[in-house]
């Protein structure tokens, strides 16, 4: 006669061989975080630091070594398992101060396969002193280089663990004012940089208008057309230039006021007519994106991964925005570190441009996804994709090695 066991003795023997069958999960303990400045353009692109008076309009102009890609940073994480992660981030060398003297202290030792978790630990940690701007730039580069390691540790490239790909690739759109690179790239998008605004008065909005007609011209009445401001106009600046380029069809103008002027958005989102209103790339963490989507202050945002918290933020904005309908369109969507996300997400519609037809250097190129005739590819390999030889650090990064 078969002995007879409890219902307790089945069930913990149960789980005994559930546990025995199942493979341990791996844990990839942090065992070295660095990060070290890296330029990806150069400082004197918005300008430069000598003035003429107090009053140069050029002081207002110089953003300095940490802004924009002049201020890229590269984190570099490696686990005891001998996987290495690489992240991008901004703030330059002030954001890798933060690293090494504050972030550092909560990795180290740490799972890195616990990507949420370190992303709320780091931010928690530095919210006293950050919550925007050069802490979550430097949170990004970890994070970033979080994922990274994630992918090679799984096998697959990231896009894969953000569900798979919602599409084979993602239609780009150039950003420069070198229309005919552009165009002989493949490019069928086009986003120009205005430089003239408000206090460029009349004349200024002429020559406005006058160079977007030509560039409708150059690129065709199929293609699409945008402008990037640089913060340079005002509300009513704004919803006057819109009028007066009703013809050339702007798909969309992007950051025509100061990112902070919420009120000033919303009042354009809700009266601007024939185009749209793109802003984000200047804001931080989901929690700036709930404010811009609270207060209806843009038709389409435009996150920056390497800046405004890492995939793992980007992730939320991406879940923020579906929910409220709205397209992100990632600022540098189509670097490596932007392209998973665009593909993975059905509300993500084009990607920026990012090296392609740029003068950068080898460490953008490694950077840049493949690129044929007006669309970006994602990767193939494990993880984010980037690849950086030893040689190539010892060039642009001696510290990491």
């Amino acid at each position: 006669m078969p002995a007879v066991i409890s219902r307790r003795k089945f069930l913990a023997q149960a789980a005994a061989t559930t546990a025995a069958a199942a493979p341990a999960e791996r844990r990839l303990k942090i065992v070295s975080v660095k990060a070290a400045a890296l330029p990806l353009l150069p400082v004197s692109r918005f300008g430069t630091s000598k003035f003429t008076s107090d009053f140069d309009p050029a002081r207002w102009r110089w953003f300095g070594p940490f802004s924009q890609l002049a201020g890229s940073m590269l984190v570099q994480i490696r686990t005891e398992e001998g996987i290495t992660g690489y992240g991008l981030g901004g703030g330059g060398g002030a954001a890798v101060y933060i690293i090494e003297h504050h972030l550092r202290d909560l990795l180290v030792g740490a799972n890195a396969g616990n990507v949420e978790l370190l992303w709320e630990q780091m931010f928690a940690s530095s919210s006293f002193y950050g919550r925007r701007g050069l802490a979550i730039m430097a949170i990004s580069g970890i994070d970033l280089a979080l994922w990274d390691i994630a992918g090679k540790n799984a096998g697959v490239p990231v896009f894969r663990l953000l569900g798979g790909a919602a599409k084979e690739k993602a239609p780009a759109y150039y950003t420069g004012a070198n229309i005919d690179r552009g165009l002989a790239l493949g490019f069928r998008a086009f986003k120009l940089p205005v430089t003239l605004g408000v206090t460029d008065g009349a004349e200024g909005k002429k020559r406005i208008v006058a160079q977007l007609t030509e560039a409708r011209k150059r690129i065709g009445a199929e293609a699409l057309l945008m402008i990037d401001c640089l913060a340079r106009w005002d509300v009513p600046y704004t919803l006057e230039m819109a009028d007066r380029l009703a013809e050339v069809r702007l798909h969309f103008i992007e950051e025509p006021l100061w990112p902070d002027d919420l009120d000033g958005y919303a009042r354009l989102c809700r009266e601007v007519r024939g185009t749209r209103i793109a802003s984000g790339e200047h804001e931080y963490t989901r929690y700036g994106f709930q404010e811009l989507i609270r207060h209806q202050a843009a038709h389409i945002l435009q996150p920056d991964l390497t800046w405004s918290g890492g995939l793992t933020e980007g992730r939320r904005i991406v879940t923020l925005a579906a929910a409220r309908g709205l397209p992100v369109i990632p600022h540098r969507g189509s670097s490596l570190y932007g392209i998973h996300l665009v593909v993975s997400s059905a509300v993500c519609p084009m990607a920026e441009s990012f090296g392609t037809g740029e003068p950068g250097n080898e460490v953008m190129e490694a950077m840049t996804p493949r690129f044929e005739n007006g669309f970006y590819f994602p990767p193939e390999k494990p993880g984010i994709g980037v690849e950086l030889s030893s040689q190539m650090l010892k060039r642009h990064a001696p510290s990491l090695l």
